[in-house]
């Protein structure tokens, strides 16, 4: 009978298959966050984005309180990923491509501190590949390190959105649509990365 148990774990174990990798998470802020929400959630290995706020002050922060610009929150956007199916490096470059780096005060038609770009690092790997994307993010643009605006902090917290924030791009598709004509999103993320924009490939040496 002893001999049973570990035949039959054994054979469940080949039924179940591979472990998978745990989910891993990362938080970027780049303008409004129904915008990047949306950009990132449809990536392969990409398994949840959820609207927010990070980088600030304040617990519990509302819409109104970030959006007045006191708390030095940014609209952020928290990714739960599976590394087995995308890096952290592939969801990054897949950021710097939906915003626009050269941008510090705001992005697109959103201006002030709540809106720009920010990428929050969780631990020493994530923090030494994000210091990497933004030399590779230059030397693609064929600009100075100096004048890529997007700042790398560490993160803190991450504080989930209203509800009604959540999903705003399949929800309210057609006021979604417009306001992202109306910001000029695409139109300047085609100016900056040219056929690149809004991709996840391989980062190009400069153009």
């Amino acid at each position: 009978m002893k001999r049973v148990f570990p035949l039959l774990l054994a054979v469940l174990l080949l039924l179940a298959g591979p472990a998978q990798a745990a989910a891993e998470e990362a938080v970027l802020a780049g303008g409004c966050f129904w915008c990047l929400e949306h950009d990132l959630e449809k990536l392969p290995g990409v398994l949840e984005a959820e609207s927010g706020y990070s980088g600030g002050r304040e617990s519990n922060p509302t819409y109104r309180q970030v959006s007045a610009g006191g708390t030095g929150h940014q609209e952020a956007v928290r990714v739960r990923f599976d590394p087995a199916k995308i890096s952290y490096a592939t969801l990054l470059r897949a950021y710097w491509r939906n915003v626009d780096p050269l941008d510090g005060g705001g992005q697109f038609c959103d201006r002030g501190s709540s809106y720009r770009p920010v990428i929050f690092p969780q631990g020493e790997p994530q923090q030494q590949q994000a210091q990497a994307s933004l030399q590779a993010a230059a030397r693609e643009l064929g600009q100075p390190v100096s004048a890529i605006q997007v700042q790398i902090k560490p993160f803190t917290r991450f504080w989930p959105a209203e509800g009604y924030h959540q999903d705003y791009a399949e929800l309210n598709s057609v006021k979604y649509r417009y306001y992202r004509w109306a910001c000029g999103r695409d139109r300047r993320l085609d100016q900056v990365w040219g056929s690149k924009a809004r991709t996840r490939g391989a980062w190009v040496s400069a153009r």
